[in-house]
């Protein structure tokens, strides 16, 4: 697995309920519109912690796309298949193809909060990264996102552990973080440890 890799994977994936597609000009005006709606739920990311504008969202989206297309890693816009609404957005970043492995984010819009439309969306992108033969997907969490923790984990990743002064949040101060994951059954190599379950 490498950069390639990426550069060949699917740019739309569909779901029961959704549309997930590699980021595009025209999907600046929805995200900016999600983030400025969500932006009091945001603070444990680092560029939600202001108001934007239409300028920075299309270079948002423009980046996004471009780091899509050089094989730095996997990035979806997400929306309702029904009535085309933005519904958040997941990533696949910080790839080490020697393993392979990566980890995941994930943003949601709040209006949609409670529905189940981002733990659908994130496991179909898990799913298509173990079909492109990652061994290992994580999510890295600061400790005091209760939120974040529980989608996680009902999303199927399982808890590892704490990594303790793991980063600065966005406000600066020295934070703890968690790390849970999902193991790929099916990659080449795999060896079966105690207690650990499969993605499902």
């Amino acid at each position: 697995m490498d950069a390639r890799t990426l550069i060949g994977a699917p740019r739309e994936i569909h779901t029961g309920r959704l549309r997930l597609l590699t980021p595009q000009a025209d999907h600046a005006a929805a995200f900016l519109e999600s983030h400025t709606t969500s932006l009091p739920l945001l603070r444990f990311i680092a560029w939600g912690q202001q108001l934007r504008d239409g300028q920075w969202a299309e270079r948002f989206q423009r980046d996004a796309a471009a780091m899509v297309e050089a094989g730095e890693c996997l990035i979806y816009n997400v929306f309702l298949r029904d009535g085309g609404a933005y519904v958040g957005r997941v990533d696949l970043h910080s790839f080490d193809f020697e393993v392979p492995r990566c980890e995941i984010g994930y943003v949601g819009d709040a209006r949609h909060a409670g529905r189940g439309l981002m733990r659908e969306a994130a496991r179909a992108v898990i799913d298509a990264g173990f079909g492109l033969g990652l061994a290992r997907i994580h999510a890295i969490t600061d400790a005091r996102n209760a939120g974040a923790l529980r989608f996680a984990e009902r999303l199927g990743l399982q808890r590892e552990g704490v990594l303790r002064c793991w980063e600065r949040d966005p406000q600066g101060a020295l934070a703890d973080a968690v790390i849970l994951a999902a193991y790929n059954p099916r990659a080449p190599g795999t060896t079966t440890t105690e207690g650990s379950m499969p993605w499902p």
